[in-house]
């Protein structure tokens, strides 16, 4: 009776090791296959990042999604390399200046919020076109950094003048005012906003500003940089200044 006993906890043993096994097992063919799926899913991201384009760029920065000739010089299409620093990620971060809601007209009389410049490294500085001291020198400043950018960068650039006399500086004024100083291409904008917008935007500058007649302003002269999330990245305060550390950080952002 006790070797029946002991047989049958033998037998209880050996059934519940079985069955360990089989659990072992199981679980070791789920990993595979969860760790092939994401194998998988890694290799389909990877084919979805590809892109090609005609070496000669005959259509400009016109990209296709399979590979193929091109439709004007016939050569093959090459792969053009995709980085990290393309896929850009649509949240947006607590020091972004995106989070604010303030509405703006561009020279053009378009009705913007800075959100609509997302996507553009940025280089910002507040300004009034009636100014006869500082803000002549900022626009000198701001177009002199503009040229030491070369044309492959500019394209990811976006220049914005911002004016502290919404009352004056209408979108017809700005836009005259882009006209004088020939700063009326693509990447350059001029907005207008309200007095409370303005006043909270140069607080996210640390930008002081104080009216002292109705046509005249003090205010600080710093001219900002933002990558393309719309978090500062450097700032230069000044006139005429070495414009040397603003121009690096613009080509860092754009390369």
């Amino acid at each position: 009776m006790n070797f029946s006993k002991k047989n049958h906890k033998h037998i209880i043993h050996i059934n519940n090791v079985s069955n360990y096994l089989k659990i072992l097992a199981s679980a070791f063919v789920l990993l595979m296959v969860v760790t092939s799926c994401k194998s998988d899913a890694s290799k389909n991201s990877e084919t979805a990042l590809a892109m090609y384009q005609c070496p000669m760029q005959c259509e400009g920065d016109k990209t296709y999604d399979e590979a193929g000739s091109c439709p004007v010089c016939k050569m093959d299409l090459k792969q053009v390399e995709t980085t990290s620093k393309d896929i850009e990620s649509d949240e947006i971060s607590e020091e972004s200046i995106f989070n604010l809601t303030s509405e703006w007209h561009t020279e053009e009389g378009n009705k913007i919020q800075l959100e609509d410049l997302k996507g553009k490294t940025l280089v910002m500085v507040i300004i009034y076109t009636s100014c006869k001291a500082a803000c002549p020198r900022l626009v000198a400043d701001m177009r002199h950094i503009e040229a030491q950018i070369p044309v492959e960068n500019i394209k990811n650039v976006q220049f914005a003048l911002i004016s502290i006399d919404p009352d004056t500086d209408t979108p017809e004024r700005l836009k005259a005012f882009a006209i004088e100083n020939a700063m009326d291409g693509e990447q350059w904008t001029f907005l207008q906003g309200t007095e409370s917008g303005v006043r909270e935007f140069a607080n996210v500058l640390s930008v002081k500003y104080k009216e002292i007649s109705p046509i005249d302003f003090s205010h600080s002269n710093i001219i900002s940089v933002f990558n393309a999330k719309g978090e500062l990245e450097h700032q230069q305060e000044g006139l005429g200044v070495d414009n040397k550390d603003t121009i690096e950080t613009i080509l860092q952002l754009t390369n």
